[in-house]
This record gives C-alpha cells, structure tokens and sequence, in this order.
C-alpha cells in the first residue's frame, strides 16, 4: 500500500545554493508594470514567480516567503506542447507557438495582477532542440514581457533537485532523483547526508513524453496493430530508452543497501493518481506519496497494453495525456530497471520551485 512520510526528509534551506555551485545567474526581473491601483507597499510580502517552460507544458508558480519555505499565492498550468513535431521537422510549429504565446499572455497578466517584482522564466529542452527556438524567444518576450532563459540539461536537472529533495526518504547512501519531461530526461544522483544533497552525477536522456510518442508511440485504435502491436511498440520504447541511459547506467555505485528513489513529473503524479484511483487529480494527496515500484510497474504495463481510447476513459488521464502516457511509463520502468528501489517517492515540485527557492536566497 502508499504511504506518506511523517515529515519531509530534511527541511528546505533557506538560501536555496546547492554547494559546490558557481552563483546562479542573475535572476530576472519583471518588466512588467504593477497593477492599476498603485505600486506594492514597503509593509507587504515581496512576491516570486517562477515560470517553466517545457517541451509539453508551461507552468507558472507565484509565491512570498514563509518561514523556512514560501507560501503558494498563484498558479496556472497548461498543456502547450511546443514541442509537437519538433522531432520530425527541427522546429517549433507555427500552431504550437501560438498556443504557447496564449498561455504566457496569461501569465503576464498574473504578473502584472499580483505585483511580482522578481521572476524568473525558463525553457528547456524543447527551445533548446528548435532551430527557431531563439525567434520564439524574442517574439515571447515582444508579446508578453516575459523573457524566457533557456537553460542547459544539468542546470534543468539541479533546479528539479532543489525543488522536490527535502521529499527523499531518509538514508545514508546516495539517492536517484529524476524528471521525465516532455523533451528529456533528466536523472540525478544525490549525497543526501548533508542538509542540501550534493550532486554526485547527472545524465540527461534525449528522450521525454514527446519525443518518445513521436518516435516510437503506437497508432490509434484500429491503426496500432491490436496487443501485439502496442506490445511491440512499447518494447521498442524501452529498448530506445534503455540505450540511452546505458552510460549513466554503467557509472551508478553497485551494492546499494536500499536504493531510494524520487520521481518528479507529470508521469509520477498521474500514476500515483491511478493508483489511489482518484476520480480527479488532487496535489494534496499525491505530492510526498511513497508507492510501491510493483505497483508503478503494474500500472505502467496496463496502460501500456490499452489503446488511445481505453486509456482516455480513465479518471487523471483523459484525452489530453492519453497519447502520452505510455511512453512516459516505458521511461519510468527504464529508470526502475536500472536503479531498483523497492518504493517510488513521489514529487509534485521541482523546477519551478528551485527557481523560488534561488530567488529568494540571492534576496535574503
């Protein structure tokens, strides 16, 4: 059965610097002007945004500081997928693009509507790949105000772990922390003794939910070859992910007593989410989960043996993840695969809240 840990592993620092780091580079600030009705007054919170932008979604985080941590003032989320296509043609499409521009239009007025001083926003793999990444850029920045950095693979892999480490079960050995994303992969290794885990290795795989979809997901139903054919597909799903992940697979430590493993991402969540067969997606109950990895792998080989619309009908998944989901639990058993924890933490946190937690720090 789940479980959830009586308390977090460790407390978030308040500097929010991982050791052994050059300082991060300058944040942002919002260029966006305060909200009708005056600028923020001395005696009121100072308000952080962090913005992410990925290969499927983009995802805004308001927040002031409290206490050791931040109390959450604003949100939005929202599947963009700018990088559908990406794959086959090397550029972002003209359809995504508009649909990524809508969605920070939305969060620049969030911006402007809660006073946010300092932000900052990223793009990852996605912009990274696009060979019009730099354009989409520019014309974001023309259109909303919000100046998107795109960030390398290792700084994506170490927001994510200062954002969802303090979720780690307790133990001396190192631990594995991972991001599925919707371009790549990132995985992590941490020394989680001291009380902010000291990167001991990293890999990024150039495979995430869409990527993969696009390069090896089965058809429809009726065009995806029945059980056999989603069989095969899913294998060669696994196969691709595994070759990519061999050389960090082959630089792990062996003989690790209990290996602990914590995942963030929209695969991790949504998995849990059926494994606790929520009716709907409530962060509450999923953010800190430990689940058993039989379970995970249950679930991932039972998605993976329905079509599209099977898939659809199920509570947490719907239409939106359908397509995807697949290739995010061949990445998932992957990962199991090669670190094999018997449970599977799981993280409704990462990027965006590294990103807060830097922010603040370089204030503090």
């Amino acid at each position: 059965m789940p479980y959830r840990q009586a308390k977090p592993a460790r407390s978030a620092p308040s500097n929010g610097k991982p050791p052994g780091r050059p300082p991060p580079a300058k944040p942002q600030v919002a260029r966006t002007p305060p909200a009708r009705g005056g600028a923020t007054r001395g005696r009121e919170p100072r308000h952080f945004a962090a913005l992410d932008l990925g290969t499927n979604n983009c995802r805004l985080l308001i927040a002031r500081p409290q206490g050791d941590g931040f109390a959450v003032v604003d949100a939005f989320s929202r599947i963009v997928r700018l990088g559908e296509g990406l794959a086959g043609s090397g550029r972002l499409s003209d359809a995504a693009i508009e649909r990524t521009i809508a969605a920070l239009k939305i969060c620049a007025d969030k911006l402007r509507r809660r006073n946010v001083t300092l932000s900052r926003a990223v793009a990852t793999e996605a912009c990274r790949r696009a060979s019009n990444g730099a354009d989409f850029i520019a014309r974001a920045y023309a259109e909303t105000g919000i100046l998107l950095d795109i960030i390398t693979a290792e700084e994506e892999a170490r927001l994510a772990v200062l954002g969802c480490h303090a979720l780690i079960e307790p133990g001396e050995d190192p631990a594995l922390v991972f991001d599925i994303g919707g371009g790549s992969t990132e995985l992590v290794l941490v020394d989680t003794r001291a009380e902010t885990p000291r990167v001991l290795d990293w890999h990024s795989a150039p495979w995430g939910v869409v990527s993969l979809t696009e390069s090896a997901g089965h058809g429809p139903p009726g065009q995806d070859g029945g059980a056999e054919g989603r069989a095969a597909a899913y294998a060669k799903m696994r196969s691709l992910v595994a070759e990519s992940m061999a050389p960090f697979a082959a630089r792990l430590p062996r003989g690790i007593a209990v290996p602990r493993l914590l995942g963030t991402s929209g695969t991790v969540t949504t998995l849990a989410s059926v494994h606790l067969e929520l009716t709907h997606y409530d962060r509450a109950q999923v953010d800190g989960l430990i689940v058993p990895a039989t379970a995970m792998r249950r679930i991932s080989r039972d998605l993976a043996g329905m079509d599209l619309r099977q898939r659809a009908q199920l509570p947490c998944i719907g239409t939106e993840r359908a397509d995807l989901v697949v290739a995010g639990c061949a990445i998932l058993e992957t990962i199991m695969d090669l670190w094999p924890a018997e449970r599977l933490g799981i993280a409704d946190r990462g990027i965006r809240e590294g990103i807060l937690r830097r922010l603040m720090g370089s204030t503090a």
